[in-house]
């Protein structure tokens, strides 16, 4: 049988005390597969984890942060125009034990690259470290667990069966929403209906988002746009790559997902005040594996 299930990246948060948060593991960061069937608790987890990843510390010409813990570690989130939710669709084998998970600088925003294997130039690849892949052969897709290792395990599948496991996924997200929202009205009343647009859009569901009324409150930050190398406009950060190490997330401006130079001047590591996850530039998406022969 082969499952399909869109996964939120997410880390330790012990001692975090502002909302409810489950344990993820013992390592510094795990998989919580999105759905409507979430714990409260880990709702909260997946919160706080799509929270940290866009705070990006203060900007000297964007709104400032807010005195108040919560709205500090919500700052990033409800004041960044472009948001970004570490993760991606996690595929599992269950007949062979085999598991193909995202790569580093995945994420879920980033999940309809899967219909370019299908409607498109028939591959796609999903970060690094490992590096998945996936790839149409006739009425086939072959999925990769990690391309950059020889005799990397492979799941295959028919092509309409991933159609019908990316619409289920779509399925997962769109019920995920809808709990996150009554979670949010719950445990952050005074930001509820922000903080469930900015997952909506975070998660990109676009639909979700035009439904939420947004109250009135600080203004976005908005980004400048820059055009990539499909020539479609993105925010200039866009993209934002990740490394893991040592339990610690870096990230990189990137309007095409390419790594670029870190800017003279630019900041270096940076706690957030209160839940102390630095932030860093580094990092990128790698180019597309070559073609063999």
């Amino acid at each position: 049988m082969i499952l399909l299930h869109p996964v939120l990246e997410v880390r330790a948060a012990r001692g975090f005390g502002l909302w409810p948060v489950a344990d993820v593991g013992a390592g510094p960061y795990d998989f919580l597969p999105l759905s409507g069937a979430l714990e409260p608790a880990e709702v909260g987890t997946a919160v706080l984890a799509v929270a940290e990843y866009n705070d990006v510390g203060a900007h000297d010409d964007g709104p400032p942060r807010p005195a108040d813990p919560v709205g500090s570690v919500l700052h990033g989130l409800l004041t960044q125009d472009h948001l970004d939710a570490a993760g991606g669709l996690r595929v599992i084998d269950t007949d062979s034990a085999t598991t193909l998970l995202p790569g580093c600088c995945n994420g879920l925003e980033e999940r309809r690259d899967w219909f370019q294997v299908l409607d498109g130039d028939g591959w796609a690849s999903f970060g690094h470290d490992p590096s998945p892949y996936a790839e149409r052969v006739g009425d086939t897709v072959r999925l990769t667990v990690d391309n950059d290792q020889d005799g990397s395990p492979v799941i295959e599948l028919p092509v309409p069966e991933l159609r019908r496991l990316l619409a289920g996924a779509e399925r997962d997200l769109g019920d995920f929403h809808r709990l996150a929202t009554g979670w949010a009205a719950r445990h952050l009343p005074d930001h509820a209906v922000a903080v469930s647009a900015a997952l909506a859009r975070a998660l990109d569901l676009p639909h979700a988002a035009e439904a939420v009324a947004q109250p009135a409150g600080p203004a976005l930050f908005v980004r400048p746009y820059t055009a990539n190398e499909e020539g479609r406009g993105r925010p200039a950060d866009a993209h934002r790559s990740r490394a893991r190490a040592g339990g610690r997330i870096t990230r990189s401006p990137s309007g095409s997902g390419i790594p670029l130079t870190r800017p003279p001047g630019s900041p270096g590591l940076r706690a957030h005040p209160v839940s102390g996850l630095t932030r860093s530039p580094g990092g990128g998406r790698p180019p597309p594996p070559a073609e063999s022969g």
